[in-house]
């Protein structure tokens, strides 16, 4: 069972020591998994715990004026560490308070008297305190003074390129699927639980399942093929879908994900939802009235349907 704490002062968490995996870990890609695996080795080469320390909101999202795209939902990341078996998640609240923290103050109030840290592993380019001020060098001296080894682990390569977070967000929003999901190691999914709408989407004919982004960024945006989980199932039920602000109806000031299931009867609503995005059909674009809209959606139906290896005729008319 994975264990959940968000403040920084507190009694210790593991006092048996643990090794400790640190980043924002948005998307949780190939690079992470790696880093992930390292930890647990070196846990249980050392006979302790294997630990998280992460940070929510998202540092970069913090300094930034505008808001950023994000890979994972906090609820997606915590599954992740659950899967990767960590028994410990250090999930620091990204504060005002953080973000003046020093790293030497970093390192003794988190590293040491939170997780009590043996190993802590970070990626080469790990920054952190109070402006950006500690990198590897000055964690490994720090952790020298304080009893715990400051390790890098290797970048992951793939075509040559390093696995990152900001690489998958590029491929996405170029509707490179393929590439992002070698990057991610798994397929892009958005999931939620599906809310009411307006039921538009009844009345022209393709009733929708929706899920409200609220505050979070989709690196990507548009109409696209798609295949469906619900609840625990695997994501493959076929459909389209649309993520963006509904331009010809105006009617959400944040974007919203409206899934149509083909050929599925039934109630989603209050239901767990994942969308996994197969292929990208278009941009949003607003139409001069429903009828349009409606003949829009019709072809976007068929094209979806072929993409994903079905029959196109069956696609309304």
């Amino acid at each position: 069972m994975t264990k959940l704490s968000r403040d920084i002062a507190g009694p210790c968490l593991v006092p048996g020591g643990s090794v400790v995996a640190i980043g924002a870990f948005d998307g949780l890609h190939r690079g992470h998994q790696a880093l992930f695996a390292q930890v647990q080795r070196r846990a249980r080469s050392l006979g302790c715990a294997a630990a998280v320390v992460t940070f929510e909101p998202l540092p970069r999202t913090y300094f930034s004026a505008e808001p950023l795209p994000r890979l994972s939902s906090v609820r997606e990341k915590l599954l992740g560490f659950a899967a990767a078996d960590f028994g410990q998640v250090h999930m620091l609240r990204f504060n005002a308070g953080l973000a003046a923290m020093s790293a030497r103050d970093f390192v003794q109030r988190v590293l040491v008297e939170r997780v009590a840290a043996k190993e802590v592993w970070v990626g080469a380019d790990f920054r952190f305190g109070h402006k950006r001020e500690g990198d590897v060098a000055l964690l490994r001296e720090l952790g020298e003074k304080a009893g715990f080894a400051g390790c890098v682990m290797p970048a992951i390569l793939l075509d040559g390129a390093r696995v990152s977070a900001s690489r998958v967000r590029q491929l996405l929003g170029a509707g490179d699927f393929a590439a992002a999901t070698a990057l991610l190691g798994r397929p892009f999914v958005i999931e939620g639980k599906v809310e009411y709408g307006n039921q538009l989407g009844r009345t022209l004919g393709f009733p929708t399942a929706n899920i409200h982004l609220r505050e979070r960024v989709s690196p990507v945006q548009g109409i696209f093929a798609v295949r469906v989980g619900l609840g625990e199932s695997e994501c493959s039920w076929p459909g389209v879908a649309s993520l963006g602000v509904r331009p010809t109806v105006n009617q959400v000031s944040r974007p919203l994900l409206e899934a149509h299931l083909f050929d599925f009867e039934g109630d989603l609503y209050g239901r767990r939802m994942a969308v996994e995005f197969v292929a990208k059909l278009r941009d949003e674009q607003k139409f001069d009235d429903l009828d349009a809209l409606k003949a829009q959606m019709d072809h976007d139906a068929r094209s979806a349907r072929e993409i994903l290896g079905m029959n196109p005729v069956l696609a309304r008319a």
